[in-house]
């Protein structure tokens, strides 16, 4: 199957980060604010799951989750993750399906790193699966700036302004 094949059967729109989404879960359960960290104004569900693509030049822009975010490989070429934790500290992990090479199945995204991704082959692409929990809401999301990232971690200025 191609991207666009995909992109019809799972039925994805656009997201906002970049990329093609769905969301295919969302816990009935909910979270009383009182239960939460204070980083959290209101109830959230346990955990919240989509399918994410990324194909071609597509980009996932530097954001950040109140919530952990967990990825999941699911079919096409791999893709990488870059991460800026909340010490400042770069690293990148790579999603696929060749662990002979270094790739893995799974990535975890700590609360609070700036992190996007982008497929590894320009002429192809990647579907994976994301689970936030506490389960993902806009409210908890924040699109990266160029300008305030650059500022705040100028020795990673190269991928910054790739992926914003």
């Amino acid at each position: 199957m191609n991207a666009a094949e995909i992109i019809k059967e799972l039925n994805l729109t656009l997201h906002p980060e970049g990329g093609y989404y769905k969301e295919i879960f969302r816990a009935e359960e909910t979270i009383d604010e009182k239960s939460l960290p204070p980083r959290y104004y209101g109830n959230r569900c346990l955990s919240t799951s989509i399918y994410f693509l990324l194909e071609k030049n597509q980009v996932s822009k530097f954001h950040r989750l109140k919530s952990t975010e967990i990825w999941y490989y699911h079919y096409g070429c791999p893709l990488t993750l870059h991460m800026i934790d909340t010490n400042g500290n770069y690293s990148k992990i790579i999603l696929g399906g060749n662990i002979q090479k270094g790739e893995v199945f799974q990535a975890i995204i700590p609360v609070g790193a700036w992190f996007g991704a982008e497929a590894n082959d320009k002429n192809s692409f990647t579907l994976t699966g994301c689970n936030v929990a506490p389960g993902f809401d806009f409210k908890d999301f924040e699109l990266g700036d160029r300008n305030y990232l650059i500022n705040n971690f100028p020795q990673h200025k190269e991928v910054i302004i790739r992926l914003t």
